[in-house]
């Protein structure tokens, strides 16, 4: 037997997400948030989905804590890529059955033809996914199709649903083992079902809070008003949702400007700061187009000659790719 003195509520890992005020935020999870949410893989998951899973994710992102340790904590085989688009180069003899990815790029995957014939199961996440999406990847093929919803904030995953071939609409579905979730209004009191309300989330997955961020973690980690256990918190995800008639939470939106491109998470404000922090810009604003590219407009200071090499020079400088 493997003897360990660590305890489930010492820190697994530090993960950084963006931040509004442009500090990016790192994320406190504990072991016991992992386990718990590895235990709940493990429980909808077959043993031939485990016999191949795709690893796509870089490590700086929390769906690769669902991806390795979700598949080899279980006695399953990763196969690695460079991100989930490589699924289309892996043979198909190399047997993957599950994918964890954006829906976005199970479309690209889609239209290109590029899908193996293999891949059984996609557990897609970080996007609003599309009915159209979910019944042509049926068409093609997948006999498994579960659409996935949480924050870094509780640990990966918080809710899920399996979607049926022939929905006419997704939801985020329900809580995961271990969580719970309540739509409040904003006194913080539960709104009735079918009435919009901000998305909080309790339950084993609730992260420790923000490294070196006491207030932002008292804003966001509020006590939990509906827990008998002293201590437990909620987290204020900021996504407007719904209960629905079915027992099931429906995606309206956000409360504010965060957004999800290509399923990464980015608050405009930090690329707004980024840029206003040119000594040569008196005023930035950022936007997400239609065809979810992240545009900035800038007021140039006074005298000050603005060129577009030099501003995306200085944001590469300072932030992430993707943003």
């Amino acid at each position: 037997r493997v003897r360990s003195d660590v305890r489930p509520s010492d820190l697994a890992y530090v993960i950084y997400t963006s931040g509004s005020t442009g500090r990016p935020k790192g994320v406190m999870v504990e072991h016991a948030g992992v386990v718990s949410l590895l235990h709940w893989l493990r429980s909808i998951t077959s043993e031939e989905e485990l016999s191949c899973v795709l690893g796509s994710t870089s490590v700086s992102f929390d769906v690769s804590v669902a991806e390795v340790f979700g598949t080899l904590c279980w006695g399953g085989r990763l196969v690695l890529v460079e991100n989930a688009l490589g699924l289309a180069n892996v043979p198909e003899e190399a047997g993957v059955r599950l994918a964890f990815m954006v829906p976005s790029v199970a479309g690209e995957l889609l239209r290109a033809g590029a899908l193996p014939r293999g891949v059984k199961s996609l557990y897609l996440a970080g996007e609003a996914l599309p009915v159209a999406l979910v019944q042509a990847l049926y068409e093609a093929g997948i006999e498994r199709v579960a659409n996935i919803y949480g924050p870094t904030e509780d640990t990966v995953y918080a809710t899920a649903v399996e979607v049926e071939r022939g929905a006419e609409r997704v939801t985020i579905g329900g809580p995961i083992a271990n969580a719970r979730i309540y739509v409040l209004d904003a006194r913080q009191e539960p709104a009735p079902v079918g009435v919009p309300g901000e998305l909080y989330l309790g339950g084993a997955g609730v992260a420790r809070g923000y490294l070196g961020r006491p207030e932002l973690t008292a804003e966001k980690f509020v006590p939990d008003a509906f827990s008998a256990v002293p201590g437990k918190r909620l987290y204020r995800t900021g996504d407007r949702v719904r209960w629905l008639a079915t027992g099931e939470v429906e995606y309206l939106g956000r409360i504010d400007t965060q957004v999800k491109v290509r399923g990464f998470r980015i608050e405009l404000g930090e690329v707004e700061a980024a840029l206003g922090a040119h000594p040569d810009v008196r005023e930035a604003v950022v936007v997400v187009r239609s065809d979810a590219r992240l545009v900035g407009y800038v007021v140039a200071a006074e005298s000050a000659t603005l060129s577009v090499a030099d501003l995306r020079s200085w944001l590469k400088a300072r932030l992430p790719d993707y943003m």
